[in-house]
């Protein structure tokens, strides 16, 4: 017989006979096979923008390529020399070099430049320049390629060269707006530049400019040149001048030559990031050590001269990022682990019930005659038919929600979806039926014997999350990454589902004894159908329930734990909710606490002053931070805070002596014996009365509190905190410049904001909220097919019962309460799992390296991982009330059909 008369009537009557459940397996594979799909494509993207983002967002200076070679030796002509550096030259060079840039490498055109520029600045002549300490300023000027392009003139005009040679003298220039303004320039004014062995040489200014990206690798990849900065001489105290650029017609670099500038021929490539991927960090890194030094330096000679130079902080930015991103992997893979592991046993449990309802009709084919291959053959078909299309739908999904990453690992996710959704069934059927059976025999849950070979796989899965949990706890999530200690949460789950799916028969054994005792035979009922339960219809999805309820807990309070670890690093920024300083530690303007105690929202002020103490008069540098407050209004906002609170009494003021609260290392130094010290306003005794490891005014480091008042010759506060929540930064900081110049706003939520804007952690919050999601969503389909799949038996029960007079109320309770000790065992034994996984690995997971893994200055806070109540109690509670919601469903739709309908002749149901 051929094939199609074989294979397809089997595979197209099965698909006919049950279009519901067809559908809902296609929908399930479709899901599952998405998640599969976009979780690495969705990881990749992350780390793709945290890799640009750390490029463009690192400085033009330590990130753009710069090719250098010297200016031509005097052995050569004067002429030869000048045609060397005029601008048609550099182009051709610059052309060649940026060719020769290996992948990925690639130059972004619009803030690369090239040019000549004088390797050591020149000292100014002129008298009316600004003098700091009496230091003239010195220039560095550069003949550097597209000027216009980058700047528009606000004053004056760009440049020009004319006729240079190596002996011109006057040359024309002109300066950024900042330099203009901080050097007392314009246009028209001229610079002596010293330097040059046959007289100065002069710039005339001929215009003034305003970079048009002032941030970008034009401007800022020799910063003097848009920015004037201080410089010091190495003198002690040392001497402060100004340090600033001066930009020159491209032409006019031949008149650089002749000086002693060392001048030097540069090219300029600032890295292009649009076609930068994560994938890509390996071979940028090695890139670029060939360019510094190795096969790429040699090939850039070419064109360049053969003691050109290439140097770049490229490598330690990629560096940096390549830290962050080694630090927050393993977090990550911990949820994608629980992901993967509760999608895998919600589809082998979806094969597992469905080769259950089918147990008979395929225990017929097998007595009849029919082949273990022939059987799984026809089987595996049938799941191919809906699984193929929905894997091969989940990945286009996820290709088009997740842009800009590989496929090949999408595919590969997907495949192994549609290969366990298709063997899933097969399998399972075959390993029942491997040998032919006469009648079958009784596999409920209360008669279940577990064979040696599940003790033997149980045991080992044990010892794999044992050793798993010990190895995160001694190691960490930041060792070499190995996948068994990612799984570990997951391990544990699984090892506490199997010990519950063993004991869950005994509490049911133990209850059916006083339920057979009482009046009513709902109880009893309930539980002797929730005890005959067949073993695999019962324990797979308590199994799947437990699985996803751990995971969605772990994910739960690690994101709870990531939140509350960024909420106590931006409080240590602060110290309080808003705080208020001077720029140059001047005392606060009278008036401020006024202000800004009317702002809305603010409930509490305090104005503090820190100054600094020492031990002795004769150290020459104060060994802590002395604090001057206002005992009662600091005392509550301390408390408030949440940051070393104390009582008010603690600072007071008895017989000349201050008490004073102080920081650990401060205490240990001191004592508890009255103590004097030297402050900056003069000495004073003091004796510790309490000790705090932080305070508001000083987060970090170590300090000593005392009653503002006892201190005399102190200047006055100069900071301000202010708590309260909802506070208007707009009105806040209109509030502060009324009050006074010179005034710095910190608010407590804009430092919080500024921790969660790094790709590489609001990826890895997203995989972890999808960690969540998905196991709440599983842990639900997972109690829907296993109530799904009792329900033909159920209805049947119900229409006997009711044949025999069980109203429609009793027969609502008997489904509610054969339903609730699954329930409430995987409720329970989920929330209970969920605590202990959470409990035994907290010790390994770093929640700072996922929250602050980006933030530079931040102080982290030693956050360690606890459970969360909402996390464990919520997908627990709806799994319950969701059971409940089923089984009342159930109960009212086979009500609403008369028994007939459900009790056919030969039913054996």
């Amino acid at each position: 017989m051929p094939t199609d008369e074989q294979g397809a009537p089997w595979v197209r009557t099965r698909l006919r006979a049950a279009p519901l459940s067809t559908v809902a397996f296609g929908v399930l594979v479709l899901v599952t096979a998405f998640l599969a799909a976009v979780l690495p494509r969705a990881v990749e993207a992350y780390e793709t923008d945290g890799l640009r983002e750390a490029v463009a967002a690192a400085a033009p200076e330590s990130t753009v390529l710069e090719l250098k070679a010297p200016a031509p030796g005097l052995e050569l002509p004067d002429d030869a020399r000048a045609n060397a550096v005029l601008p048609e030259a550099l182009a051709a060079v610059d052309a060649q070099a940026r060719a020769l840039l290996p992948a990925p490498l690639r130059a972004d055109p619009a803030e690369s430049a090239h040019g000549v520029r004088t390797g050591k600045s020149l000292e100014a002549l002129d008298a009316s320049l600004p003098r700091p300490d009496g230091v003239p300023p010195r220039f560095t000027l550069l003949a550097q390629s597209g000027a216009a392009g980058h700047a528009t003139v606000r004053e004056g005009r760009l440049p020009t060269a004319g006729t240079v040679s190596v002996d011109t003298r006057s040359v024309e220039g002109a300066v950024t707006a900042e330099t203009a303004r901080t050097l007392r320039l314009r246009s028209g004014s001229t610079l002596t530049l010293a330097g040059f062995p046959d007289g100065p040489l002069t710039v005339r200014i001929t215009g003034v400019l305003e970079p048009r990206h002032p941030r970008g690798g034009y401007w800022s990849a020799e910063p003097v040149l848009r920015t004037p900065a201080l410089a010091s001489v190495g003198n002690h105290p040392p001497l402060f001048y100004w340090e600033a650029g001066v930009l020159l017609a491209p032409g006019a670099a031949p008149a650089l030559l002749g000086g002693q500038g060392e001048a030097e021929k540069y090219w300029r490539f600032a890295p292009a990031t649009g076609r930068l991927t994560a994938a890509d960090t390996s071979a940028l890194v090695e890139a670029i050590a060939s360019l510094e030094d190795g096969p790429g330096l040699v090939r850039m000679r070419g064109p360049a001269g053969p003691t050109a130079q290439l140097s770049t902080g490229l490598e330690q930015v990629v560096g940096s990022y390549t830290q962050t991103r080694d630090a927050i992997t393993p977090v990550v893979a911990v949820a994608a682990f629980g992901i993967a592991a509760v999608a895998f046993v919600v589809v082998v449990m979806s094969g597992g019930l469905a080769a259950a309802r089918r147990d008979a009709e395929l225990a017929l084919l097998r007595a009849r005659g029919g082949s273990l291959r022939g059987i799984a053959g026809r089987l595996l078909a049938e799941n191919a038919v809906p699984a193929l299309p929905a894997a091969a739908c989940g990945l286009l999904f996820a290709v088009l929600v997740v842009d800009g990453a590989r496929l090949l690992p999408a595919v590969l996710g997907a495949s192994a979806v549609a290969l366990l959704a298709c063997a899933a069934l097969p399998v399972r059927a075959a390993v029942a039926h491997r040998r032919p059976r006469a009648h079958r025999e009784r596999d409920d849950l209360a008669h279940a014997r577990p064979g040696g070979r599940r003790a033997v796989a149980e045991l080992t899965l044990l010892v794999l999350a044992v050793g798993s949990v010990l190895t995160l706890r001694r190691r960490g999530t930041g060792g070499a990454g190995d996948l068994l200690v990612s799984a570990a949460p997951v391990l544990v789950g699984l090892v506490a589902a199997l010990v519950l799916v063993r004991l869950y028969p005994l509490p049911l054994r133990w209850a059916a004894g006083p339920a057979a005792r009482r009046r009513g035979v709902v109880g009893f009922l309930s539980l002797a159908r929730a005890g005959r339960s067949p073993a695999a219809v019962a324990t797979l999805p308590l199994l799947a329930l437990l699985t996803a309820l751990t995971t969605a807990a772990f994910g739960g309070s690690v994101l709870t734990g990531v939140a509350d670890a960024r909420d106590r690093a931006a409080l240590l920024a602060t110290g309080a909710d808003a705080l208020v300083a001077t720029t140059d530690g001047t005392p606060l303007p009278a008036g401020l606490a006024r202000a800004v105690r009317e702002v809305a929202g603010v409930r509490q002020v305090t104005a503090v002053g820190i100054g600094h103490a020492s031990e002795s008069a004769s150290e020459e540098t104060p060994s802590s931070a002395v604090v001057g407050v206002e005992p009662d209004s600091y005392a509550e906002l301390a408390r408030q805070m949440g940051l070393g609170g104390f009582t008010a009494d603690r600072l007071r003021s008895r017989g000349g002596v201050l008490d004073a609260v102080a920081s650990p290392g401060v205490a240990e130094r001191l004592g508890r014996a009255p103590r004097r010290i030297e402050t900056d306003g003069g000495p004073v005794t003091v004796r510790i009365t309490a000790v705090r490891p932080r305070t508001p005014a000083v987060p970090e480091g170590e300090f000593l509190l005392v009653d503002a008042a006892g201190l005399k010759g102190s200047p006055g506060p100069s900071v301000l905190l202010a708590a309260g929540s909802g506070l208007d930064p707009k009105a806040l900081r209109a509030g502060v410049r009324g009050a006074g110049p010179d005034l710095s706003v910190t608010l407590r939520s804009e430092e919080r904001a500024a921790l969660s804007d790094s790709p590489l952690q609001a990826g890895a919050e997203r995989i972890y909220v999808w960690a969540v999601a998905a196991g709440a969503g599983y842990a639900v389909l997972a109690l829907v097919l296993g109530l799904l799949r009792s329900a033909p038996e159920r209805a049947a029960l119900l229409a006997r019962l009711r044949t025999l007079g069980m109203t429609t109320r009793q027969g609502r309770h008997l489904l509610g309460l054969e339903a609730l000790p699954q329930t409430l065992l995987a409720a329970a034994g989920g929330m209970a799992v969920g605590r202990a996984t959470v409990g035994l690995l907290a010790p390994g997971i770093d929640l700072d390296r996922l929250a602050l893994a980006d933030a530079a200055g931040v102080t982290a806070p030693n956050a360690v991982l606890r459970a969360d109540v909402w996390s464990l109690g919520l997908p627990a509670a709806g799994a319950v009330l969701l059971a409940g919601a089923v089984a009342v469903a159930q109960a009212w739709w086979a009500g609403r059909r008369t028994p007939i309908t459900h009790l056919r002749a030969g039913d054996m149901r």
